[in-house]
């Protein structure tokens, strides 16, 4: 039996998350875990450049931008034999992710690690699914700039 039998993968299709996609795979197929793969538009930021510079569609360069980010990390799980699937939502992506959390046994995600002001303003997505998850989650780090 599995410890954890379902695997949540959050991706924004950044090298950072990517690296954490490719390590989530790794460990689903040593456990004989199933992966979802999950991207979240971020609505409110979204709401911001559409307000800021007056673009009708950014929705549609978004949702595409999600579901490329979630498409490669399935066929990356497709690819080592890992039974998964993908979803593409719009929200926040922390309380997104947090609520998935419920029905999974690990989160396992990148950080960019932003500090200082930055970290601030931003807030961190890892830091707030880390306290309110209702599962287990494992933060990856990498040395990646984005």
């Amino acid at each position: 039996m599995a410890l954890y039998k379902r695997i949540l993968i959050p991706t924004d299709g950044s090298k950072n998350a990517q690296a954490a996609v490719v390590r989530g795979v790794e460990l689903a197929k040593m456990l004989g875990s199933e992966v979802t793969i999950m991207s979240v538009i971020d609505v409110q930021s979204v709401v911001s450049i559409q307000q800021g510079l007056g673009m009708p569609d950014v929705y549609a360069y978004q949702q595409k931008g999600a579901e490329a980010a979630a498409e490669a990390a399935l066929r990356a799980a497709e690819k080592a034999g890992v039974q998964a699937r993908a979803m593409v939502k719009r929200g926040s992506p922390a309380f997104d992710i947090i609520e998935a959390s419920r029905d999974h046994d690990l989160v396992l995600m990148a950080t960019r690690g932003h500090t200082g002001a930055r970290h601030f303003i931003l807030g961190s997505v890892a830091e707030k699914v880390i306290r309110f998850a209702a599962c287990p989650v494992m933060v990856l780090r990498t040395t990646e700039k984005e």
